[in-house]
């Protein structure tokens, strides 16, 4: 579990497809304190640790099966491209966030920017069959990053990034057209599905 309050910005080191997707993220965790089998989440995705190194620099490697290359925007990955990443939380841990799994319902799509002051407003749109689960005032978790849903109209919502957001994660660089992994909040699910039966 996660709580979508992104804790590094890490860098693809390397991408290797085998079997499965093997991919090497550097990183400014202290790998020391990193276990072989530990979760990180990266761009929202749960991922799990099978290496790791300080050559360069400090970097874990993770495996990526298909199917989850085919639910997400990993696909999209580069070698260089900056990923939110958050540790595992930890009894104990501070909830700044909301409860995040790790596990990406779907991609969505930025399709409008515009600043707000020191802030930037940005319009994503939601796979159809998530619209249903974003309100207003919500939360969802886009590329890892728990936010606050500002408006929502059909499948269009907006979320407004503070300045702090954008330098402490990879919101900085977002640009339309951007493919976004997309959890929406596990209380919206379960009170979907009640409805859907009461």
């Amino acid at each position: 579990m996660f709580t979508g309050i992104v804790t590094d910005i890490g860098r693809v080191l390397a991408l290797d497809q085998q079997g499965d997707l093997r991919a090497r993220i550097g990183t400014g965790y202290d790998v020391a304190g990193i276990d072989i089998g530990a979760s990180i989440a990266c761009n929202g995705v749960c991922l799990t640790v099978i290496a790791l190194g300080r050559d360069p620099q400090n970097w874990f490697d993770v495996q990526i099966s298909a199917e989850t290359v085919g639910a997400t925007n990993v696909s999209g990955w580069t070698v260089g491209k900056m990923l939110n990443l958050e540790r595992a939380l930890k009894v104990g841990d501070e909830l700044g966030g909301h409860i995040v799994s790790g596990h990406v319902d779907g991609v969505a799509e930025v399709v409008a920017m515009c600043d707000e002051g020191d802030s930037t407003r940005v319009t994503f749109r939601a796979p159809e069959a998530l619209a249903r689960f974003i309100a207003p005032k919500g939360s969802v978790a886009l590329d890892g990053t728990s936010l606050t849903v500002n408006e929502v109209a059909g499948r269009d919502f907006g979320i407004n990034f503070i300045p702090h957001t954008k330098t402490a994660t990879t919101w900085g660089d977002v640009a339309v057209g951007d493919l976004i992994n997309i959890e929406i909040d596990t209380m919206a699910r379960y009170v979907a599905r009640l409805q859907d039966y009461a």
